[in-house]
């Protein structure tokens, strides 16, 4: 085989096995959340528990917030690490209607663990950690932040 079709076929691989890996996991329901389907979105990951109370209570704003907008999604990811059924039963126990991550994605986009929850993370269309944000939060502040954001580039 000739050297330019073989650095071809390396570099097809690669891109191949580079696809694969930006998967974000399953969710809450099994289902494969792929790169595709965030691609161009802004995401909200918030980090929640089943034993905060402000977690609880910011949850309708941002499932209403997950809902009403086809730009932005929202990604939660249990602070407890709960997977499978108890993921699935934890996330209906709370009415969580957006996507629940199985895999904490805090390696991939260098997230620190946080010592209090909730905690939202704001990462722009391009994947880039923009914004950290500690308490509960309404889906008017989130919003108002998401805009600033935008405007600064």
């Amino acid at each position: 085989m000739n050297r330019g079709l073989s650095g071809l076929l390396g570099a097809f691989a690669c891109l191949m096995l580079v696809g694969c890996g930006e998967d974000w996991g399953a969710d809450q329901h099994g289902a494969n959340v792929t790169a595709q389907q965030l691609d161009g979105q802004w995401l909200l990951i918030n980090y929640w528990a089943e034993w905060c109370g402000p977690c609880r209570t910011e949850i309708p704003e941002l499932n209403a917030l997950d809902q009403s907008r086809d730009d932005i999604t929202v990604l939660g990811v249990n602070f407890d690490g709960l997977q499978g059924d108890e993921l699935f039963a934890a996330a209906k126990q709370l009415n969580i209607k957006f996507r629940v991550l199985s895999v904490d994605p805090a390696e991939r986009l260098g997230l620190p663990r946080s010592a209090v929850l909730p905690v939202t993370y704001i990462v722009d269309a391009g994947g880039e950690v923009r914004e950290s944000l500690v308490g509960e939060q309404t889906a008017e502040g989130l919003l108002a932040r998401l805009d600033k954001l935008r405007n600064e580039g």
